[in-house]
C-alpha cells in the first residue's frame, strides 16, 4: 500500500426513482473542483460533467450523473442514475437494430 488517498465509492442506495451513490474524493482532486462563488455571484456552483469528473478520475459504470452538491463536505460527489438505467440502454440499442436490420 502506497498510503496514498485514494477515491472512495459507496455502495448503491435507492428510491423509487433512482440508485444513488456517494464517491469521496482524494484531496488532490478538490482541488480540481470549480470553485464555490456563490456568496459572490448568488449562481449556484456548476455541476460537473460527465467528461470532468471522469477526468478528475472518477471511475464509474456509464450512466451516473453528479446531481448535487453535499456543502459541508467539497470532498463528497453525489451522484444519481435512473433504477432501469440498463434496461433503457438495452431498449434503445434493440429499437436502434430494428432500424438498421434490413427488411426481409
Amino acid at each position: 500500500m502506497s498510503g496514498r488517498p485514494e477515491v472512495n465509492y459507496s455502495d448503491k442506495y435507492y428510491d423509487s426513482e433512482f440508485e444513488y451513490r456517494h464517491v469521496i474524493i482524494t484531496p488532490e482532486m478538490i482541488k480540481m473542483l470549480p470553485k464555490d462563488e456563490t456568496h459572490l455571484t448568488g449562481e449556484p456552483r456548476p455541476l460537473l460533467s460527465e467528461f470532468q469528473w471522469r477526468s478528475m478520475g472518477v471511475q464509474q459504470s456509464r450512466g451516473w450523473e453528479h446531481y448535487l452538491w453535499h456543502k459541508p463536505s467539497p470532498e463528497v460527489l453525489l451522484f444519481r442514475r435512473p433504477i432501469n438505467y440498463q434496461q433503457m440502454i438495452d431498449a434503445q440499442q434493440a429499437a436502434q437494430a430494428q432500424i438498421v436490420a434490413p427488411m426481409q
